[in-house]
């Protein structure tokens, strides 16, 4: 038989284990995220032809990173990795000047992905571009 006092440190020892679970558990998934393996497509579709006659650029999803396509001449495409070299911020054209901008630190890339202007420190990673059709592919090698 479980006297009163034994049964009130029971009871407590278990509210304070089950407070203690509902507040460390989270904390620790937190700590510990789960494992999510990298996208690493070797080729995507990047856009239609159609897509870039409007702005000359476009940014799409190469795995789990952006990417950038760029008409520099007509019938002419370059992609690069989306992902500003300084401080990771996502890239755009800026028709007016034909550069590649980051808009987080005004940082500047030529049409060849070269950090010109502003703090980037290397250049973008250049992809691949495959024109087949109407359909506009990249891969990474």
């Amino acid at each position: 038989m479980t006297s009163r006092r034994g049964f009130l440190e029971r009871f407590v020892q278990l509210t304070f284990g089950a407070l203690g679970a509902v507040v460390v558990y989270p904390v620790l998934r937190f700590l510990s995220p789960p494992h999510v393996a990298e996208d690493r497509s070797a080729r995507v579709l990047a856009a239609k032809v159609a897509d870039l006659s409007r702005d000359g650029w476009k940014i799409f999803p190469f795995g789990s990173e952006p990417g950038i396509l760029v008409e520099v001449a007509p019938g002419e495409y370059r992609a690069f990795s989306a992902t500003c070299t300084h401080l990771e911020c996502t890239v755009q054209m800026e028709k007016a000047s034909h550069r590649i901008w980051c808009a987080c630190h005004n940082g500047y890339y030529d049409l060849e992905g070269r950090n010109v202007a502003g703090p980037p420190p290397r250049p973008l990673t250049r992809f691949t571009v495959h024109v087949e059709g109407e359909d506009i592919y990249v891969s990474r090698a």
